[in-house]
């Protein structure tokens, strides 16, 4: 049973952007959930990419399974799928930073949701940081604009993901 990190009394800082796909809603889904992360999290000065995952302890398809994202600075963390809504959403929270976020955050919560939106996909994904007691004005203010450039540049990077993967299904179901 999983322990969520970010309860309803917690004052955390949120971070959220959205991005909109010519590609349906469940494609987007199918794809988005399981995504390569060193695909898409690439590095954003002052912020690593991550070069690989280990540990994975099952597919990223229901909510359980644990994996170790590893950092291009050689730094790490621990990641678990909290929900997962087959075709809708899924959230994760991230602990156990051996980076600078470990003197930031307790932890995060991750959240993505995808919704129709008229013949494509309205993806939102959302960033809740729970701070460590006096760190809070660190995270709202000069960390927020940092962060929420990496996480545009990561969701661009899921959409070319979505959107490459969708044409080449659609051109091999036109040809078959």
């Amino acid at each position: 049973m999983t322990t969520l990190l970010i309860g309803p009394a917690d004052k955390t800082v949120t971070i959220t952007v959205q991005q909109r796909t010519r590609t349906a809603p469940q494609d987007a889904f199918h794809i988005l959930a399981p995504i390569d992360l060193p695909t898409v999290f690439r590095p954003v000065a002052p912020f690593p990419g991550i070069s690989s995952v280990k540990n994975q302890t099952e597919a990223w398809d229901h909510a359980g399974p644990r994996r170790s994202p590893q950092f291009d600075d050689g730094s790490q963390a621990d990641e678990e799928l909290t929900e997962y809504v087959p075709g809708s959403s899924f959230a994760y929270q991230l602990t156990g930073f051996t980076n600078v976020l470990s003197r930031l955050a307790v932890g995060i919560r991750g959240e993505f949701n995808v919704n129709p939106d008229g013949d494509g996909t309205l993806i939102r994904w959302t960033y809740e940081f729970k701070p460590l007691p006096g760190r809070r004005w660190i995270l709202a203010g000069p960390f927020t604009p940092l962060w929420r450039r990496y996480m545009v540049a990561a969701l661009d990077r899921c959409i070319h993901v979505i959107e490459t993967k969708d044409n080449s299904a659609q051109a091999l179901l036109r040809a078959g």
